[in-house]
């Protein structure tokens, strides 16, 4: 992929690929446009002040840029998807967002850019309510900075509300029971920058909360929980419309009681996040999943911690030790998974090879499935005139070339 200002007479040069870190007009062509019901072949995106103004192919092109002076960028044959959104990223590169600095955040931010990802929430663990306080504070004052990374979009809440005998990775020493004092002293301090809670829906007072945090406009998702068939309903019921993890940390199939997943799964109006990396799900459950899902009712994850990207060996989560062996994270104590090292190009490589659905349907649910929960449609989560120029740039064996965020480009290979 190379990009060049030119005019059209001009071209055959080529030069190496730029990062251009400021909000431009330009043209990417020679693409295949992965768009929401359709791949564009030779598809070409005209991009004015980080919005897509124009899509077209093949010889309109020529015609509708001819004699004008503009940067293009040629994708060569590559795939151009809609940017990944992210809804549950714990960390990366090292780094944790419970580490609680912007120099952690931004980091964590820069390099699920490198891998597609485009915006994403900060994802909190079970802890102490003043750490809690304090990430919430620096992801909002990271959202405010373009920082070269992906854009900062709300915060998760996976916590403290779960069930302790479905802690998984979380630490039991931090989970409460259901408190609409701290809830609301959470989401006060956020200024409606909370857009995800996770909570197990059969502690006292959960469905309680549930209602409330509905009536705000956030989303409540069923996770680290150990709820019934009928428990999953009577919250779903109250508005919870998410599932966290699928398969996870919470109580999974039976033929006798059906659980969460059951619940989830059958329930046409919740949508489950699935972490497809092929360790925390197998891929015949994640074609099952989808199966029964669909692509509009299915959200990939990473559930990243501080080891994605980096070598094997020693790590946090939180205060919780972590081992890191094959790129597969376990906790030290109880060898209970302990997030992950996917990152959301892996996700869809995973989807595309190991589930073998087709890539337009692992793009939607990687982009514009999380964007629609966000309430972000409208701008975000695929590639349609009017939207942001949040790109990606894929090869033929789906690794990452390039991403731009609102037309600034953030990474080149």
């Amino acid at each position: 992929m190379y990009h060049e200002k030119y005019k059209l007479d001009e071209l055959n040069a080529k030069r190496a690929i730029h990062v251009d870190r400021t909000t431009a007009t330009f043209v990417i062509r020679n693409g295949r446009l992965v768009l929401e019901d359709s791949i564009c072949e030779g598809g070409y995106i005209y991009v004015e002040q980080g919005v897509i103004r124009e899509i077209g192919h093949g010889e309109s092109f020529s015609r509708k840029f001819a004699g004008r002076s503009i940067t293009v960028f040629d994708a060569n044959d590559q795939w151009i998807l809609p940017g990944f959104i992210d809804i549950h990223i714990h960390g990366g590169d090292g780094y944790e967002v419970m580490d609680g600095t912007i120099h952690a955040i931004e980091a964590i931010s820069r390099f699920h850019a490198r891998h597609g990802t485009t915006g994403w929430l900060p994802t909190t663990l079970t802890a102490q309510i003043a750490d809690l306080d304090r990430v919430i504070h620096v992801a909002k004052r990271s959202a405010c900075r373009f920082h070269g990374g992906a854009q900062i979009l709300g915060i998760h809440l996976e916590g403290p509300f779960i069930s302790p005998k479905r802690c998984g990775a979380q630490n039991p020493e931090f989970v409460i029971p259901p408190s609409m004092d701290i809830l609301k002293h959470l989401t006060s301090i956020a200024e409606g920058f909370v857009k995800k809670v996770t909570i197990a829906p059969e502690l006292e007072g959960a469905l309680d909360v549930i209602c409330w945090l509905t009536e705000q406009g956030i989303i409540v998702s069923l996770g680290h929980t150990d709820a019934t068939f009928q428990q999953t309903l009577d919250a779903i019921a109250a508005g919870a419309l998410h599932a966290t993890h699928l398969f996870n940390a919470m109580r999974g199939l039976h033929h006798r009681e059906g659980g969460v997943v059951a619940a989830a799964l059958l329930t046409d109006d919740v949508v489950c996040e699935m972490i497809a990396d092929g360790h925390h799900v197998s891929p015949e459950m994640m074609r099952l999943a989808y199966r029964l899902k669909g692509r509009d009712n299915l959200v990939l994850i990473t559930d990243a911690m501080a080891a994605a990207g980096k070598a094997d060996g020693n790590y946090k989560l939180g205060a919780l030790d972590v081992i890191v062996q094959d790129g597969v994270a376990v906790l030290k104590e109880g060898n209970h998974l302990a997030g992950s090292t996917l990152t959301m190009d892996e996700a869809i490589r995973n989807m595309v090879r190991k589930v073998g659905i087709d890539l337009r349907d692992a793009a939607y649910m990687a982009a514009t499935v999380p964007a629609r929960e966000l309430g972000l449609a409208h701008t975000q989560g695929s590639i349609a005139v009017g939207k942001r120029a949040d790109l990606v740039v894929l090869d033929e064996g789906l690794h990452v070339v390039a991403t731009w965020i609102a037309g600034r480009q953030v990474f080149a290979r």
